[in-house]
């Protein structure tokens, strides 16, 4: 539509006239950008607010509703871990060490799927994220597991906030992991095809060739 704009312009005006309306146009696009961007952020603030208004409800209707529940949920029982697990660490390991464990000592292990396996939630994601962990009392104490990015739930006014763990690893070896991972898989999900299977270059040979 622009180019079209832009033809139009230079049939019917004079060069001057173009000129002028060149870069009243370009303001136009700028002032329209800048109006937009506004308008997201005042998106983005208006649904954390709700979101912290949300997660205020849900935590005086469980102290209201339910005293006596509330004050036998002491602090081991009330705990949420997050185990946003960084790719090829022994996340999986370290993941199956909770499901073995979680009956023996009375904890629920739930694992965080996001959409197209994207590890930074949407703004509404988030929201839903943080209610229900908030709200969800039947699973706690309780242990998520998934490769997804640190959420803030201060920002959302949560009083009693997750623990984030982790597990890294020496960057190299990481990578040298990765890099079979990609060509062999692993035992977790064995007919899953890699995008590099079938190459058979050792991890040395494709950095000697400059792969």
């Amino acid at each position: 539509r622009a180019a079209g704009f832009m033809g139009l312009l230079r049939i019917m005006m004079p060069p001057k006239l173009q000129l002028l309306a060149v870069v009243a146009f370009a303001v136009a696009m700028l002032f329209l950008e800048n109006q937009i961007q506004k308008l997201e952020e005042s998106r983005s603030k208006l649904e954390r607010a709700i979101a912290r208004h949300e997660v205020r409800e849900i935590e005086q209707r469980h102290t209201m509703d339910g005293p006596r529940q509330e004050a036998t949920l002491d602090e081991e029982e009330d705990m949420v871990i997050i185990y946003n697990r960084v790719p090829k660490t022994a996340s999986t390991s370290f993941t199956n060490i909770a499901y073995d464990l979680c009956a023996k000592n009375k904890y629920h292990v739930l694992h965080i799927n996001t959409t197209k396996n994207n590890p930074v939630m949407s703004l509404q994601d988030q929201v839903r994220f943080v209610k229900n962990i908030t709200s969800w009392k039947e699973m706690k104490p309780g242990f998520y597991h998934g490769h997804v990015s640190y959420l803030d739930f201060a920002k959302f006014g949560v009083k009693k906030k997750p623990i984030y763990i982790n597990v890294i690893r020496d960057p190299i070896e990481r990578l040298v992991s990765y890099y079979y991972f990609l060509r062999f898989g692993d035992d977790y999900r064995p007919g899953l095809r890699r995008r590099k299977q079938g190459d058979k270059k050792t991890f040395d040979e494709c950095v000697a060739e400059g792969g």
